[in-house]
């Protein structure tokens, strides 16, 4: 499966960023471009990214093809097909900040998911971010292995968790109190289809902790993708004996009829 665009996070603090147009559209990006601190800057300007909210098509893309020209990557209102990137509805808890875009192609629906989210979301979203952050030294002494730390925060932080982010917990000193390491585990699937989506929840939940996926030869790369992106993933004919530690997923493909 492959990615339309790659989400990034780009710290523009002080750093210019082109934004030509007026009205509404314009003042909308430059409420957004203050606010992540950016330089707003004119076309004439040293810049890297530039906006584009221009209404009158002739005029805007001869605006782009002037930044384009000189290297600059543009995002060019309500025309996704010259946009190099694109802006994502926001969601905001301090440091945490979820991300909804749909490549320009509804801006309407990223909208709409970020309202949903903005219900689910807890106030305190923040709160427990800054408080892990605060922990990782104390973390590291308690478990000095790596992927035994992270396997311990996902079990803290997974559904019903000491630590479920959609809970609003947020105690994490009384957590890492009494963490231990997490015990080893496996956990097989026979998959009787193809298609990613058909995944089970439980299924598409132990993928994305998995430390390392044994798969038969039959197992598609769709399937596989929606494993962590570090988590190793390893052909084999069937589960060897020797799984190692940490959390393992075996996928096998339904017989067919």
């Amino acid at each position: 499966m492959s990615l339309n665009s790659l989400p990034l996070f780009v710290r523009l603090g002080g750093r210019p960023v082109i934004l030509l147009g007026e009205g509404e559209p314009a003042e909308a990006k430059r409420r957004l471009l203050d606010r992540a601190g950016a330089l707003v800057v004119g076309e004439d300007a040293a810049a890297t990214l530039a906006i584009v909210a221009i209404e009158d098509e002739d005029a805007a893309q001869a605006a782009i093809a002037r930044l384009k020209a000189r290297g600059i990557l543009v995002n060019a209102v309500d025309r996704p097909a010259a946009c190099d990137f694109t802006l994502p509805a926001i969601v905001e808890r301090g440091p945490v900040i979820v991300a909804i875009g749909t490549g320009g192609v509804s801006a309407g629906l990223a909208a709409a998911l970020r309202q949903r989210l903005e219900t689910l979301l807890p106030a305190g979203l923040g709160a427990l971010a800054e408080g892990l952050f605060a922990a990782r030294s104390a973390l590291r002494a308690r478990l000095p292995d790596g992927a035994e730390r992270r396997r311990a925060i996902g079990a803290a932080l997974s559904a019903g968790g000491a630590l479920d982010p959609l809970a609003g917990e947020t105690d994490v000193e009384g957590w890492l109190a009494s963490a231990d390491r997490p015990a080893a585990r496996v956990e097989a699937f026979v998959l009787t289809s193809t298609d990613p989506d058909d995944l089970t929840l439980r299924q598409a939940r132990a993928l994305a902790a998995a430390d390392r996926v044994y798969h038969r030869a039959d197992v598609p790369s769709a399937i596989l993708d929606r494993a962590r992106a570090d988590a190793a993933r390893i052909e084999s004919a069937a589960l060897p004996a020797d799984t190692g530690e940490g959390q393992v997923v075996d996928l096998s493909m339904a017989a067919r009829a």
